[in-house]
Parts: C-alpha cells; sequence; structure tokens
C-alpha cells in the first residue's frame, strides 16, 4: 500500500486525528486512575474524598465523554486494521470510516441515557 493511502482525504485526516486525540485522552484517564486507585494506600481519607467527587454531575458528564472516546478508538480502530490487512480496505476506507462514525452514534445514544442516568435525576427529578 503507497504510503499515505490510509489517510487520504478530508475524512482520512480527520479519523486520523480524532483516533490520536481519543488515545491520548484514554491514556490520561489510565495515568489518573492508577493515581487515585495509589492513593488509598497513601491517605485513605483522600482517597475518600476523590472518591465523593467522582460522584459529582459534571464528572459523569466526563464519563459520557470517555465512553465515548473508547468507542470511537476502538471501532477506528477495527477500521484501521481493516485497511492495513483487506486487500480491498484502502478502496472501502471512506465508507468504513462513515460506518464507524454511524455505529458509533448509534452507541452512545443507546448508552445516554444509563450513564447519564443519576445526573439527569438530579438535574429534572423522577
Amino acid at each position: 500500500m503507497p504510503a499515505g493511502t490510509l489517510y487520504r482525504g478530508r475524512e482520512g485526516m480527520w479519523s486520523w486525528v480524532a483516533h490520536r486525540v481519543t488515545g491520548v485522552l484514554i491514556f490520561f484517564f489510565l495515568f489518573a486512575h492508577v493515581l487515585d486507585t495509589a492513593l488509598v494506600r497513601v491517605s485513605p481519607e483522600s482517597y475518600d474524598t476523590v472518591i465523593a467527587t467522582y460522584k459529582t454531575w459534571y464528572v459523569n458528564l466526563m464519563e459520557y465523554g470517555l465512553t465515548a472516546a473508547i468507542l470511537f478508538h476502538a471501532l477506528n480502530g477495527l477500521r484501521v486494521v481493516a485497511v492495513d490487512f483487506w486487500s480491498k480496505g484502502p478502496k472501502f476506507q471512506k465508507q468504513m470510516l462513515w460506518t464507524v462514525v454511524g455505529v458509533w452514534v448509534v452507541l452512545m445514544a443507546g448508552a445516554f441515557y444509563p450513564i447519564l442516568e443519576h445526573t439527569l435525576l438530579s438535574w429534572f427529578g423522577k
């Protein structure tokens, strides 16, 4: 496959950017998760304070964003594998990208209420 085939065109460039951005976001989440988990051994009181902040509405919105990042990164990663290892992958990369986006939107719509239920109930009541 010639160099630059995978990310030819505007859509390819944005999928490349989104894949890198979501990868970095996931990395920083994992780093923060390791640190907050390690905090329990250093100061259980501080750990309890950190965990209490995780039950706030703005952290719940960030959880939804994290889910969006992980899901897009995973689906786009499968697309990249298909482009790399399927002989017809480069030919269909644009269609696969729009399929990834469509599947991602449907799954994120389905995850909206289950993830944000606590925040929505606290904002709008039952």
